[in-house]
């Protein structure tokens, strides 16, 4: 994400999020960020909650042998996910800094889609606490679990 601040001309981070939240649809939101696109990251709203998706690719396979996802892509893609979710819901005018962020991987990650949701759970003025929950088929079968804490302006 820091890297939407470092292309030629800087973007005006709140316009970009305004606009994929009036229209409900974040792929030019997504697109401004390179490791996101790389990943092949999605996300969709429902209501008022938004899912990330991180489609099955073979390029995110850190075990051939299970196949199973690079736990490292699976921690990318969560922590894109709380960011995401922090600038949508927040409407940040700056990319959200990361402070910490702690990982629980759970069960392996196979090779197919997976899903993420976060939750906003503490929002004090200069830092937002984010539960993120990863899944694959079923909710109630999480393969990770991540607490991340934010700097926001």
């Amino acid at each position: 994400m820091a890297d939407m601040m470092l292309n030629s001309s800087p973007l005006d981070v709140k316009e970009i999020v305004k606009k994929a939240t009036e229209l409900n649809d974040f792929s030019h939101l997504l697109a401004h960020v390179p490791y996101a696109k790389f990943i092949g990251m999605n996300v969709s709203r429902f209501g008022d909650e938004l899912v990330f998706q991180l489609p099955a690719k073979e390029d995110n396979i850190g075990n051939p042998t299970l196949p199973a996802i690079h736990g490292g892509v699976i921690a990318g893609f969560m922590e894109m996910s709380a960011i995401v979710q922090l600038m949508v819901f927040m409407q940040t005018t700056k990319v959200p800094k990361v402070v910490d962020f702690s990982i629980d991987y759970l069960r392996a990650g196979h090779h197919r889609d997976s899903f993420a949701e976060c939750k906003i759970t503490r929002q004090g003025r200069r830092v937002a606490n984010v539960n993120i929950n990863c899944w694959q088929t079923n909710r109630k079968k999480l393969i990770a679990t991540a607490r991340a804490h934010f700097l926001i302006d």
